[in-house]
């Protein structure tokens, strides 16, 4: 609630009217609800949604417990990767109420499957089901072409530079070849 009120505030006291990203320029929307790069405001998924998607995703082929991350992250469109926190409890709620059943492998991982009552609950909200999956293709759509290659690229430098910049103590002649490389990187995009 406070969230949503100061968003508010803000947005008014600015007297930028016009949207709900983080100023004007380039990186106006970024935040914004429903776009951009920062995606829906609030949760990916309604209510039981997630139940019935990683119903159907194991529907489609027995999965582990990162499969079903995996393969969520991509169908969303690469910007999203639900937290084991959310996954792993989720799938063993389909395997308490009958809808999925485990097995374990020689390694201890469980490999998820759905029961003929999990596919029957599947069949009974195919309507929603359907919805959801078409939702994620809308968002990939309304994001243009290349869309998820430049976030693979953005999520692959910011993993670089935590590595570099986080995990051991670079020098200042490697932080400023690290800010050149970056500044060079920016001046190449701006010129495309």
């Amino acid at each position: 609630m406070f969230h949503r009120h100061f968003d508010d505030y803000i947005h008014h006291s600015r007297g930028d009217h016009g949207h709900h990203g983080f100023g004007r320029g380039p990186f106006r929307g970024w935040r914004s609800r429903g776009g951009g790069f920062g995606g829906r405001e609030g949760r990916m998924f309604d209510g039981g949604e997630l139940r019935y998607v990683i119903l159907a995703l194991v529907t489609e082929k027995p999965r582990y417990g990162y499969e079903v991350i995996k393969e969520l992250g991509e169908r969303v469109g690469g910007d999203y990767s639900p937290s084991p926190g959310v996954v792993y409890p989720t799938l063993t709620m389909l395997e308490e109420m009958g809808y999925a059943s485990a097995s374990q492998d020689p390694q201890g991982r469980k490999l998820y499957t759905v029961t003929p009552e999990g596919e029957k609950v599947l069949g009974e909200n195919k309507a929603q089901v359907d919805a959801i999956f078409e939702r994620f293709g809308d968002r990939e759509d309304n994001r243009g072409p290349g869309f998820i290659s430049v976030r693979r690229a953005m999520l692959n430098l910011r993993s670089a530079l935590q590595l570099r910049v986080r995990g051991r103590a670079a020098s200042p002649e490697q932080i400023q070849a690290i800010v050149d490389a970056l500044d060079a990187a920016a001046k190449t995009i701006e010129r495309v």
